[in-house]
């Protein structure tokens, strides 16, 4: 008895698991909303947001990521960044990132990917789903916007 509910429950398990596959334009539409904000993934050999294929950042399965700085920053730094937590410099505030800038770029996208001992950051900002792409870009943003 015990055997043929497990049996039940598994193929329950993988009749709803086949379904959750076929999504209706309505999902698809929702599911690239959430995205939006992060970036955009398209096909190899395709356009990306107006940035031609060739630009983008090849990911390994031949997909073509633009990668959205601002995006990213909005989604995975600002918290600190905005409001100085942890002694993170604000976004904007000159005097706080110019030593920083002054150790060069290659400096900071170390520091924003693999974290900085001794402060609040952390790798990738806690964020280990970032791509080192999009924590560079993330720090791109930010020098742009406190010099």
């Amino acid at each position: 008895m015990l055997t043929r509910i497990l049996l039940l429950g598994l193929s329950l398990g993988l009749i709803a698991a086949a379904q959750a596959v076929e999504l209706t334009d309505e999902q698809r539409a929702a599911i690239e909303a959430r995205i939006a904000p992060v970036g955009e993934v398209c096909l190899q050999g395709e356009s990306c947001g107006g940035v031609p294929a060739a630009m983008g950042a090849m990911g390994a399965s031949g997909a073509v990521a633009v990668v959205d700085g601002e995006g990213t920053y909005n989604t995975a730094c600002l918290a600190c960044h905005a409001s100085g937590a942890a002694g993170a410099p604000i976004v904007g505030d000159a005097a706080a990132w110019s030593p920083r800038i002054a150790k060069g770029i290659d400096e900071l996208y170390n520091s924003g990917i693999n974290g900085l001992a001794g402060t609040g950051m952390m790798a990738k900002g806690g964020r280990a789903d970032l791509s080192d792409e999009a924590v560079m870009a993330a720090v791109d943003f930010m020098v742009e916007n406190s010099q």
